[in-house]
């Protein structure tokens, strides 16, 4: 028997209402190629439209609404495009995260046959812990982490817990298991001694219970230039949220692009699926938007549900995703980004004609 998914859809800001709608195309004929039973698809209102209808860029109905589907697929947002005083609240994917304590953020970089990969056969996995560290709007449970006490000094906090590390630190030797069996720390424990010096060493104590995965460890500046030389080599990096953002937007154009970097934001029991870009509202309606981050996304969160379901349909959904948006691009089909001519339409068609072939 395979299970019946019902999943939200927050089309966002900027070319969110494009590719968002393309990544439900696209899984939709996976789905229907897998045997997998049709997605309820519950469109929900988010970003700078929300303002306009409910006076709040994450409506409460809409967060409320979040409760009661397995998962959901957001697109990006422009919130420094907000009026006040929502450009001021906390943005939101942060808020959503917030309230659903999605603390792993799982972003891949991968190359495609056919793209422009600057370090080709690039094949990793950044997991990001995504609800301490350095970022303001996460390191506290009322308020931010950032204060002035004058005009002239302003402070911000790095909130590092042993709960916090542990939980990623093993998020990511399990994801390891299942890839190749590498796991690299990356820190700054020279410099920040007690924050990520905590974070490294409960992550080296997690690694102890897996003994089969190799472990290693870099500081942060030195990973940036070992990424740009060999991307190649890694498999499976752990940090904390700053340096997770960082890394995987130079991972993603490593691989090809950042319009091909997807991630999840995952608890125990619910998913957000978040393209790692931006709402890019420059090229906003003009169908030329890369798609392929946020269908990537959609097809982790097909795997995400196919583990938690034990869902077998699932999990052939998302591969037969994924192997649809890697054969429209060995075909040549592809958005300007990665040099090619094809708009966000064409390119959706193509993944949805290839996705039946398979």
């Amino acid at each position: 028997m395979t299970h019946s998914y019902a999943l939200g859809v927050l089309h966002g800001d900027g070319i969110g209402p494009e590719i968002v709608p393309a990544a439900v195309a696209a899984a939709d004929a996976a789905a229907r190629a897998a045997g997998l039973a049709p997605i309820e698809w519950r469109e929900l209102p988010l970003g700078l439209a929300a303002i306009g209808t409910h006076g709040s860029a994450v409506p409460e109905s809409t967060l409320d609404a979040l409760e009661t589907v397995d998962a959901w697929l957001l697109g990006p947002h422009d919130s420094a495009a907000y009026p006040e005083p929502h450009r001021s609240l906390l943005n939101p994917s942060g808020t959503i995260r917030k309230r659903f304590d999605l603390f792993a953020n799982i972003r891949p970089a991968k190359s495609f046959e056919g793209g422009r990969a600057v370090v080709p056969g690039t094949d990793l996995v950044i997991v990001r812990e995504n609800t301490q560290g350095f970022y303001a709007d996460r390191s506290t449970y009322a308020g931010t982490g950032e204060f002035m006490p004058t005009p002239d000094t302003a402070i911000a906090m790095g909130i590092i817990t042993r709960s916090a590390v542990e939980r990623i630190a093993r998020a990511a030797f399990e994801l390891a298991r299942t890839r190749g069996k590498r796991v690299t720390i990356v820190h700054k424990a020279n410099v920040l001694k007690l924050t990520t010096g905590l974070f490294k060493s409960v992550c080296l104590e997690v690694a102890a219970a897996y003994p089969d995965v190799a472990v290693d460890d870099f500081h942060i500046d030195a990973m940036t230039v070992h990424l740009v030389r060999r991307a190649h080599e890694f498999d499976v990096i752990v940090t904390e949220n700053m340096f997770g953002d960082i890394l995987s937007d130079l991972a993603g154009e490593l691989a090809g692009s950042l319009g091909i970097a997807p991630s999840i934001n995952a608890s125990d029991t619910k998913a957000m699926a978040q393209a790692a870009h931006g709402s890019a509202p420059d090229i906003a309606g003009r169908d030329v938007a890369n798609p392929i981050a946020i269908m990537l996304s959609a097809a982790m969160l097909l795997r995400w549900l196919a583990a938690g379901h034990d869902d077998p349909r699932a999990l052939d959904a998302g591969d037969r995703l994924e192997a649809g948006v890697e054969a429209a691009v060995r075909d040549g089909v592809a958005t300007a980004d990665m040099g090619g001519t094809a708009s966000t339409s064409a390119f959706t068609a193509a993944v949805v004609a290839a996705v039946g072939r398979a």
